[in-house]
């Protein structure tokens, strides 16, 4: 079994700055593993497959979850592995979409690190692109709902406050260090 406290998720509003913090913490020399979503709209869209989130929510956040539960599988054996997004952002947008109960199901045995990192919701630096269509107010919709689903899984929430990514990276890595478990 592995310590699954190594895994640290980085998790919160769309555009809210999740990408480049997680090239900060690589170019640090940590390891990383991109977020689920993009890679599968990249092949979705690449293979004309109707999975993408804005044509089948449900099928596009099955397919997460099935991604997000290979990455834990094949990620490294040691140090702090960061993740962009989760398990539990997958069941959350498949209990969205379906109603199912999602998130009891998928994030009780598939555990992270017990502090989550959110980005909050930034409209100054959020853009969209052809992998995030999703507007503004829908973004911050799925914030609140990623909210819910890692707090009523006992996650402590850490909102990490809208400063460069510098000091994002020494904010995430002073708090795993106080856990007192350096990696």
């Amino acid at each position: 079994m592995p310590d699954t406290d190594r895994f640290v998720v980085i998790s919160g509003c769309s555009g809210g700055g999740k990408s480049t913090l997680l090239a900060e913490l690589a170019r640090r020399g940590h390891s990383v593993v991109e977020e689920p979503g993009r890679r599968i709209v990249r092949q979705a869209s690449e293979d004309n497959d109707p999975s993408l989130p804005w044509r089948d929510l449900a099928a596009f956040a099955r397919r997460a979850a099935d991604m997000a539960s290979a990455d834990r599988e094949t990620a490294p054996a040691a140090g702090w592995v960061f993740f962009d997004r989760s398990l539990v952002d997958a069941a959350a947008a498949l209990q969205h979409a379906t109603g199912e109960a999602a998130v009891e199901r998928l994030g009780r045995d598939h555990r992270y690190n017990p502090e989550v990192f959110l980005t909050p919701p930034w409209p100054e630096i959020r853009v969209t692109d052809a992998e995030r269509r999703q507007g503004f107010d829908e973004a911050v919709r799925e914030y609140d709902r990623l909210i819910e689903a890692y707090k009523s899984l006992g996650y402590q929430i850490v909102d990490l406050p809208k400063v460069s990514v510098t000091e994002r990276a020494d904010l995430i890595l002073r708090s795993l260090n106080a856990q007192g478990k350096n990696r």
